[in-house]
């Protein structure tokens, strides 16, 4: 069964819809709609489209979706994969109709290694994410026992009609790419920021300038006391410094 997720921009309004199994449902935003329980992996939250302000990059639009929301930095041995069997899609609006003119695809996938430590006199395989270090490079990854990669499309017109082309990366033309492992600990991943980091793709997209991309965890932008505001709004202090309240989310990736 395929899950389709998709995002509509219109005139910076966004219009959220989740299709399973041919059942529509409504629902976005930290887990609070229903329907979207039965399946986090594909809980879009907050979406963010902006003018670039990095210094020689004026002119490029940045998008940045993010999903599966309330991640525990603690949260191992399984920690936060993406869904294989889930498409993700952004859809961009220009003329305002409520109709997709483009669409960037994501299709996530995910290898197990099945790798082995020695025990008992016998290679035992075992079923955590790691068995050693990670990084710094991409390909640092013969402890990883668990990869991920993805490859994306542009679609241009209908989403299941349009014109579809690969994605490709600018210094060797490949159409897969690796997403980082969530940020297990610094004695798994020693140097976290370089590793992650190695995963930001210059890319080609056909019809466009060349960009960047980066698919991976990071920390929870949003901020909201969620303990209080669910209970019936129990805010103890709303006048108060901007800083006097927990941020429920400070932790959260």
């Amino acid at each position: 069964m395929s899950r389709i997720y998709r995002r509509y921009l219109i005139a910076g309004a966004l219009g959220v819809t989740l299709a399973v199994g041919g059942v529509a449902m409504e629902g976005s935003s930290h887990r609070e709609a229903p329907g979207i329980t039965k399946t986090p992996k594909v809980d879009g939250t907050d979406f963010y489209m902006f003018r670039s302000y990095e210094p020689g990059r004026e002119g490029f639009v940045t998008l940045v979706a993010n999903y599966y929301p309330l991640q525990d930095p603690f949260a191992g041995p399984n920690y936060f994969a993406l869904d294989p069997d889930a498409v993700y899609e952004i859809h961009l609006d220009n003329n305002g109709n409520a109709v997709e003119d483009i669409t960037f695809q994501f299709r996530p996938a995910v290898t197990f290694k099945n790798l082995t430590v020695p025990a008992g006199g016998m290679n035992v395989p075992v079923p955590l994410i790691n068995i050693g270090e990670i990084g710094p490079g991409r390909n640092d990854t013969g402890a990883l026992n668990r990869e991920e990669t993805y490859s994306v499309h542009i679609i241009r017109g209908d989403r299941r009609t349009g014109t579809a082309e690969a994605i490709t990366a600018m210094d060797d033309g490949r159409a897969s790419f690796k997403k980082p492992v969530d940020r297990i600990g610094d004695k798994s991943i020693p140097q976290y920021p370089t590793y992650a980091s190695d995963h930001m793709y210059d890319i080609n997209i056909p019809g466009c300038s060349a960009g960047r991309m980066f698919v991976g965890q990071r920390k929870d932008s949003f901020v909201f006391n969620l303990g209080e505001g669910f209970d019936l709004v129990n805010v103890t202090n709303p006048l108060g410094p901007e800083d006097a309240e927990q941020d429920d989310l400070a932790r959260k990736n």
